[in-house]
């Protein structure tokens, strides 16, 4: 449910949701939502009880800057020491924080949830929303997170502009590594070919990849306009494509290259 980041401190490492990208909440919450998760997700960890409190001090000593000194530090959507980008944003960062608060606050009490002001606050809304989960033990207090992390659509009314990009952002990462993997083989096995003859269930054994991953990432190629997709003279589409059918396809690698950052990978 979590992978490991560590951090300075005398006792344990953080750990951060696997979830929490994905899930979006960090284009919805103030900045405190990320360390605080990453509280709460080292809080869930096997070996320790106790209260938030006693978390934020046995690892920092009971300050941390990330959210703003302790849990009862102000809410905030921007980081105080940031340089701002005028040209993004023209209206300065007093401005967009004011408009962002009244956004956020808009959002909540249209569905009767209380504005958070605080990072225990939120932390409160967690327990509400189902990000978080608290029992109180014989031993002491015992945190908990879901292994999937609720969506902010399911709980709060977003906007529609924001509902598109969270969705946008879903699917790059649900797609973005089966297209990695079906690249790396056309460049590093294949020899980044012009054309080539293949089917789903060939290029699944290729890439040990389900064939409907490999339809989504030759879906997202042709989307893109990195490829197209071809059997016989008749364009082809993706997501119809029969596993063992054979189809030719074409790559457009001067636009691949122009148009993605490469990351190598070195062993």
């Amino acid at each position: 449910m979590t992978e490991k980041a560590h951090v300075p401190g005398p006792r344990r490492d953080m750990a951060m949701h696997n979830d929490w990208w994905a899930s979006g909440w960090e284009h919805v919450l103030p900045r405190q939502g990320f360390p605080l998760t990453m509280l709460i997700g080292t809080a869930s960890q096997p070996g320790f009880t106790g209260s938030l409190d006693d978390l934020v001090h046995e690892i920092f000593d009971g300050h941390w800057d990330m959210i703003g000194g302790d849990l009862d530090g102000a809410l905030t959507f921007s980081w105080p020491d940031d340089e701002w980008d005028y040209e993004a944003a023209p209206e300065g960062p007093e401005a967009n924080e004011a408009s962002r608060w009244e956004k956020f606050g808009a959002m909540l009490t249209a569905v009767g949830f209380p504005v958070p002001t605080t990072v225990r606050d939120l932390s409160e809304l967690y327990l509400t929303w189902g990000l978080a989960g608290r029992e109180e033990t014989p031993d002491g207090t015992r945190w908990s997170m879901p292994a999937t992390l609720p969506l902010p659509g399911d709980l709060l009314p977003l906007d529609p502009e924001l509902t598109e990009r969270l969705d946008s952002i879903r699917w790059t990462m649900r797609t973005g590594p089966l297209l990695d993997t079906l690249v790396n083989h056309l460049i590093e096995d294949l020899g980044e070919p012009a054309e080539t003859l293949t089917s789903l269930d060939r290029l699944a054994a290729a890439t040990s990849q389900d064939v409907d991953d490999v339809r989504l990432a030759l879906a997202e190629l042709v989307k893109s306009g990195d490829a197209r997709i071809q059997r016989g003279q008749e364009p082809a589409d993706a997501e119809r494509l029969e596993a063992h059918r054979r189809f030719r396809l074409v790559m457009h690698w001067e636009h691949f290259h122009a148009n993605r950052i490469q990351v190598g990978r070195g062993d």
